[in-house]
């Protein structure tokens, strides 16, 4: 009987390695690599165990998912995501083929993240499948509304600031806008229920823009983010129609609800209401369930922790009087 790895598989293994530099051996140490790869094994499997429900899985692939949220920004923005010199007579043979190919990757991550809902136990592979296909559909059939409303977020953007000389400009250099889009797409996995997928979707935008938006967020349309650096928006915000932000702007949290037992509620409410033409300019900070009503400006570098009528103006000068 064999007691250790096959050469396949050590094979396979080395083969998934990173690739580091070869140097000569000049008297290579000892690192004691038998007792390393056991006290690692022991500190993973026993003493210091964080898998989810304890046990190993086939976990979703960040790079698997950037070419995904990538597909469906080509699938919805083709001349500017994905080939330049489509044609008439090519352009929706390129949407379709780069759908098909995407929807079958995301239909895969799918059936891995739903593996980390909180009742995987009940999950068959035939569940698993079915349900990965359910939730792929929807998300397809919801691409025209999602490309709606971000041509909404395209129209804000150019209408709200001078610099912006075409739409094309905003699509192709607007940090603010590719977090909007890989947020919008992330929102809509959000809202079916499914955990860790969208994290990964908008945590790709962040480490790409610097934008930090919750999958859990509810933005309506026409949002605009300039510059964005910065840019957090909390998992239970809302934000209406036509808002504004500036660089550096948080809506954030002023305190997290606990449980008898000490530990942080999950999804309470903790997060401000942004209404309707609002803009909140750089460095602004808003925490708590706080709403700022409709038609306000919330000057730069402002602490704001309680509610605002609509219409207000609030500036940095103000709030160090009161």
């Amino acid at each position: 009987m064999r007691h250790g790895p096959c050469r396949i598989c050590l094979r396979f293994a080395m083969s998934r390695l990173p690739y580091m530099p070869s140097y000569p051996d000049h008297g290579q140490p000892d690192w004691n690599l038998t007792g390393l790869v056991q006290a690692l094994r022991t500190s993973r499997e026993h003493t210091h165990k964080v898998r989810h429900r304890g046990r190993l899985r086939e976990l979703p692939s960040r790079a698997v998912l950037q070419d995904i949220l990538h597909g469906l920004a080509c699938a919805m923005f083709p001349t500017h995501y994905g080939e330049t010199d489509l044609t008439d007579e090519s352009i929706d043979y390129f949407v379709g083929n780069t759908l098909n190919r995407t929807l079958n990757a995301l239909r895969g991550q799918l059936r891995r993240g739903l593996l980390f809902l909180s009742d995987d136990d009940a999950w068959t592979s035939e569940a698993l499948d079915a349900k990965a296909v359910e939730v792929t559909r929807h998300v397809a059939d919801t691409l025209p509304e999602v490309r709606a409303l971000l041509v909404s977020d395209l129209r804000a953007a150019f209408q709200g600031d001078p610099a912006a000389h075409s739409i094309s400009e905003i699509l192709l250099c607007y940090p603010g806008f590719l977090a909007i889009t890989y947020y919008r797409l992330a929102h809509v996995l959000y809202a079916q229920g499914i955990p860790l997928l969208p994290r990964l979707m908008t945590e790709i935008a962040h480490s790409k823009t610097g934008i930090d938006i919750h999958p859990g967020a509810t933005v309506g349309h026409s949002f605009f983010i300039d510059h964005g650096t910065g840019v957090v928006i909390g998992e239970t915000t809302i934000i209406g129609n036509h808002v504004r932000i500036y660089q550096n702007v948080t809506l954030g949290a002023k305190r997290f609800p606990a449980n008898e037992d000490g530990s942080l509620q999950k999804g309470a409410p903790r997060h401000p209401i942004v209404e309707d033409d609002v803009v909140i300019y750089a460095g602004a900070t808003v925490l708590g369930r706080v709403t700022i009503g409709q038609g306000s400006t919330i000057g730069g570098n402002v602490w704001l922790t309680q509610s605002v009528p609509a219409k207000s103006s609030i500036t940095q000068a103000q709030m160090c009087r009161d």
